[in-house]
Parts: structure tokens; C-alpha cells; sequence
């Protein structure tokens, strides 16, 4: 009986529900981005009717050395076609400082990449997984003062 009310409670949680949100972050050892580190993201879309935004989710430090970020987003659909994306990401600027949330010496960034997949034609409109890649491509490798690195799926209302 433990077993059941347990399981439904996990059910109920967010495991069996569709997906209305989807975030997750990796830490990144000694707050250093290499490049030869490609962390993967996966998600399961099962309302293809809905429309969802993706976001780059980036922690970093008041040191990072720039006000941009260059990323290759790789995208995998559930039928196993293959998109790749290099983009240039601002961060911040020199009158406004930067464009995330602060804390002390620590800013998070939610950007979003809609803009990004729909210029290649990616949408969430199958039914299954989707893998994201992120690649950092920025000069400086490995890339310091980076903290955290992920993505954010969001059913829109």
C-alpha cells in the first residue's frame, strides 16, 4: 500500500503530467566552460498542440571577461533530424551593465532561443524526445567565471 500512495504521489508531483515546464542546469567544474564539454539536454513533448519557448538558462560571475556569449545549439527531433545553430548571445552592455538577474557577484540570464529555431525551422510539433546540445565557442577556452549552463522548455499559456 506505501508503494502505491508513493507512486502517486510522484504522479502527482509532475511525472505523469504533460509538460508545462522543462529546466534544467548543469554545474560546470571549477566554474570553467571547456570547450571539448558539451552538456545534453532531453525532454519529451507530448501535447503537439500546445506552442512551447526555449531558453538558455547561463549563471556566471561579475569577472566573466565579456558581455556576449558565442553558443552552437545542436537540436535533435524524435524522427532523428539534426539541427545546428551558432549564435551570439548578449549579456550585457557597457552603458547598462548586465542584462541578467544579480545577486551579489552572481548573475543568471534567461534567453530566449525562439528566435534562433524558428530561423532553421524547429519546432516542437512531434510527439516525443528532443535532445539539446550547447558548445561553447568563444575564444578563451576554457571559457572562465561560467558557473552554470542549461535550458528551459515552457508550454505557453
Amino acid at each position: 500500500m506505501t508503494a502505491f500512495l508513493w507512486g502517486g504521489l510522484v504522479c502527482m508531483i509532475g511525472g505523469c503530467s504533460p509538460l508545462s515546464l522543462y529546466e534544467k542546469s548543469v554545474a560546470l567544474p571549477q566554474q570553467q566552460w571547456k570547450s571539448d564539454y558539451v552538456p545534453q539536454f532531453d525532454f519529451t513533448i507530448t501535447d503537439t498542440t500546445a506552442r512551447y519557448d526555449a531558453a538558455l538558462v547561463l549563471r556566471h560571475r561579475d569577472r566573466y571577461h565579456y558581455n556576449n556569449i558565442w553558443l552552437r545549439l545542436s537540436i535533435t527531433d524524435p524522427e532523428g533530424n539534426s539541427y545546428s545553430i551558432d549564435t551570439d548571445l548578449l549579456l550585457g552592455t557597457n552603458e547598462s551593465g548586465w542584462l541578467g538577474v544579480g545577486m551579489d557577484d552572481i548573475y543568471e540570464h534567461r534567453i530566449s532561443l525562439q528566435k534562433e529555431l524558428l530561423e532553421k525551422g524547429v519546432s516542437f510539433r512531434r510527439a516525443g524526445t528532443y535532445r539539446f546540445s550547447l558548445e561553447q565557442r568563444m575564444r578563451e577556452d576554457p571559457l572562465q567565471e561560467i558557473m552554470n549552463v542549461g535550458i528551459r522548455i515552457e508550454k505557453k499559456p
